[in-house]
């Protein structure tokens, strides 16, 4: 399995919409928000039903044999614990992040309706961009990062697709 990872602003849902084109059937690229409803957005032990839901699903996927790309926030910590993890081999983690004024620049610039015209959600998200830069390399398994602050859609999208194809079997 594949986690495109990072915080929002970054880039990874405008990329889980190119991938497919350039993945084709070597991949099942799915978007992480599409489950994120009321019934599973519980902050109890970090949203372990929301991210146990997920894991199954890419499990069931899987079986199919094509590995799926979850595209969406998540780190190691968050995955690596759960019990439906045993259901994979190895969760390869490529984060997306920017520098600070760009990432708040772009959280700002989304329409209203996504909710990020409050400061703090901003704040709290730039913590988590600096999070990630720090701990990338510590964590179990590592994330690879990926800068996106002044690479356009298409050249963030091939990125991710070299990456990901340099590691598929």
């Amino acid at each position: 399995m594949f986690a495109v990872t990072g915080p929002s602003g970054t880039g990874k849902s405008t990329v889980c919409r190119g991938l497919t084109k350039l993945l084709g059937d070597r991949a099942v690229v799915l978007e992480q928000d599409l489950l994120w409803v009321d019934a599973l957005h519980d902050p109890e032990d970090d949203y372990a039903s929301f991210r146990r839901i997920w894991l199954r699903m890419a499990a069931t996927i899987h079986q199919s044999g094509r590995p799926v790309v979850l595209c969406g926030t998540v780190a190691p910590p968050q995955l690596e614990h759960r019990p439906e993890r045993v259901l994979f081999s190895e969760i390869h983690y490529l984060s997306l992040v920017a520098d600070d004024d760009v990432l708040s620049k772009r959280l700002r610039a989304r329409p209203s309706w996504r909710g990020w015209d409050d400061e703090q959600r901003i704040t709290d998200m730039l913590g988590f961009n600096t999070w990630v830069k720090e701990n990338a390399a510590t964590t179990s398994p590592p994330m690879d990062l990926l800068d996106t602050t002044t690479a356009t859609v298409e050249e963030t999208t091939a990125a991710v697709a070299d990456w990901l194809l340099a590691r598929l079997p």
